[in-house]
């Protein structure tokens, strides 16, 4: 657990220090050259930056064990975040879609392409280093807000190819007898990737909404824990789960039995998968906590 939680803050850590770089040279870039994708760049790592710093602070609280005032601890507090974290990034991409229409209907912008492709090329390496550094870190030890992260770098490594990509294409134009179609291309991109990557968030809002319904986790989890329950001798009917951040949360319906006695088979098997909370429900209910 020590070497998960190391690797999960060095990982988050890695990706603020890395996020606060790019949103001040994007986002000071973007407003001297007057440039709508290298701002868009720079205000998505400025995003990303918050929201980081924000889980970094969560993955701690998330490991504490309950208290008083929160009783089953914070494990919701990671969907939480990364819901917020999508919402936030859906804004961000309706805004900038919203901005380049709008500059697309008004006769497109003028930049300097020499410093834009300059400043993409390195930022594309280090997008791109940072996205294979937390795909690592997730092979190892699996984190929701390690991948929430990796995610965000995914896309921003996309972005930037996409970024530097159309830069290039304006480049060439200029020197074409179509030269006066290069001011639209700043904008273009941005609508682009804007609308093309917005389902990204999209996403990540939706599974983390379905934790925090608590809605019955994704049928590979559900089909591995009936089959251990079911070595057990409990029917699939008795069994409810859902997930809530790193914890996988089972309700286990059985009679009066021999089951419910301590010292049963069942609790014992049960017991020794993970942290054992409960039974809250009376004699005929059992929960059980797990990290997963």
């Amino acid at each position: 657990m020590k070497e998960f939680l190391s690797r999960e803050n060095t990982s988050l850590t890695v990706s603020v220090i890395i996020a606060a770089l790019f949103a001040v040279a994007g986002i000071g870039l973007g407003l001297w050259m007057d440039s709508l994708m290298i701002l868009f760049d720079g205000a998505y790592s400025l995003i990303s930056l918050v929201l980081s710093m924000l889980a970094l602070y969560v993955a701690r609280l998330v490991r504490q064990p309950g208290n008083r005032h929160f009783p089953f601890g914070y494990a919701a507090l990671e969907p939480l975040v990364i819901a917020v974290k999508g919402v936030t990034i859906t804004l961000l991409c309706l805004v900038s879609l919203a901005s380049a229409l709008h500059a697309l209907l008004t006769g497109g912008s003028q930049i300097d392409l020499d410093i834009a492709i300059a400043f993409t090329m390195i930022g594309l390496i280090a997008c791109f280093s940072c996205t294979v550094y937390l795909r690592w870190s997730l092979a190892r030890n699996e984190s929701g807000l390690v991948a929430a992260d990796f995610e965000q770098w995914r896309m921003d490594t996309v972005l930037s190819v996409a970024i530097l990509l159309g830069f290039a294409a304006a480049y060439a134009l200029e020197r074409t007898a179509w030269a006066d179609w290069a001011v639209y291309a700043d904008p273009a991109m941005v609508a682009l990737v804007a609308g093309y990557f917005i389902w990204v968030p999209l996403r990540m809002t939706s599974a983390a909404v379905r934790e925090l319904v608590l809605a019955a986790p994704l049928a590979a989890m559900r089909e591995e824990v009936l089959q251990a329950t079911s070595d057990l001798g409990l029917s699939p009917e008795a069994v409810r789960m859902t997930k809530v951040g790193p914890y996988l949360v089972l309700e286990l319906l059985v009679t009066p039995s021999e089951h419910t006695m301590p010292g049963s088979p069942a609790l014992r098997a049960l017991s020794a998968s993970g942290p054992h909370r409960g039974p809250p429900g009376g004699a005929d209910a059992g929960q059980f906590g797990r990290g997963w």
